[in-house]
């Protein structure tokens, strides 16, 4: 296969590489109240725009089908809600005999506790071809559930997430009933679309987190916290592969890429302002604040990067499922 062959057939790990590189270079132009301002184009117009493009590419039965599917909701939010923060909380236990800063290991803690953000795990799923319709379900689900518990104000959050996940994925809906023919006959991009929104919320976030004064740790306690971050990322996107692929459980291939991405993602945009009003007054808040400012783009960064090898095992694992259910032929006497 050649150099440019190859490079057109991993677009998407080649955008990653780039859409960072130029965050480095300039990250003001990205960052929150930039000439960009990801606050309006990523938060409102880019989430709409995903969750419209779900409901343009979603048939309305998978909506419903995802709806009523209580066991992985249940699953997700289990693992996310509770899982979760009990484990950080027991792996805390091991570090606090460590020379690790307490502050660092305190804002680890505070992520467990976070709900799952609304977007990144939808696009992932999308990406990998997994049961979005589930995807869309528990992030809004459990951002809701979570956020309106906290002391974040309800209104808020509930006027956030109507605006841009429910109300474009029910227009998305409309549009589809209205132009149905047309998407089965042309097949638009939906993925690829999806794919470079994602790379749009992937730069702004970098240049978010080059660009932040509060991750400004000396070297060894910086590459400490990022380490441990991606061992917990990888190791409970392990432990939900394993789980929900036990054949008790009865989910399906696309399930398990839903559960993998939903169970495991933290939210940033309503991470934060939980931190800001729960530890207000602390002199420590920006300490506090750091690992949930490394884990939001590590789990971009590495979710996007394993796309290909989870879809790869989904595809596989699909084709293998079908062989096993195909009738066998009869033994000819």
């Amino acid at each position: 296969m050649g150099l440019l062959e190859r490079t057109r057939k991993e677009w998407f790990i080649v955008g990653i590489v780039l859409v960072i590189a130029v965050a480095k270079l300039e990250p003001a132009v990205g960052a929150k109240g930039g000439p960009l301002k990801p606050e309006i184009t990523i938060t409102y117009i880019a989430v709409s725009a995903i969750f419209f493009n779900s409901g343009l590419s979603l048939k309305t039965e998978e909506l419903t089908s995802a709806l009523m599917h209580v066991k992985l909701h249940l699953f997700v939010q289990i693992f996310t809600l509770l899982f979760f923060p009990t484990a950080i909380w027991l792996f805390l236990q091991a570090l606090s005999v460590t020379p690790i800063n307490e502050w660092l290991l305190k804002g680890l803690q505070t992520v467990g506790c976070m709900p799952p953000p609304v977007s990144s795990a939808v696009i992932l799923t999308k990406a990998v071809g997994g049961n979005e319709a589930a995807a869309i379900f528990n992030s809004a689900f459990g951002s809701f559930l979570l956020g309106s518990s906290s002391s974040v104000p309800f209104t808020s959050i509930f006027s956030q997430l109507f605006m841009t996940v429910v109300v474009p994925l029910i227009i998305g809906q409309i549009v589809r009933r209205r132009i149905k023919d047309w998407l089965e006959r042309k097949k638009p991009p939906f993925g690829a679309i999806s794919s470079c929104v994602l790379l749009m919320i992937i730069y702004t976030t970098f240049c978010d987190t080059f660009s932040n004064p509060n991750i400004d740790l000396d070297k060894f306690s910086l590459i400490i916290i990022v380490f441990i971050i991606f061992f917990v990322q990888l190791s409970f996107m392990l432990l939900t592969f394993l789980f929900s692929t036990r054949n008790n459980f009865g989910f399906t291939p696309a399930d398990t890429v839903a559960i993998i991405f939903c169970s495991t993602h933290k939210s940033l945009t309503l991470g934060i302002p939980m931190l800001k009003i729960v530890f207000a007054g602390y002199e420590h808040l920006s300490l506090i604040s750091v690992p949930l400012l490394i884990y939001h783009p590590a789990q971009i960064l590495l979710g996007s990067v394993l796309v290909p090898t989870i879809k790869s095992w989904m595809v596989s694992r699909q084709k293998a499922l079908k062989l096993t259910r195909q009738p066998k032929a009869p033994v000819k006497v």
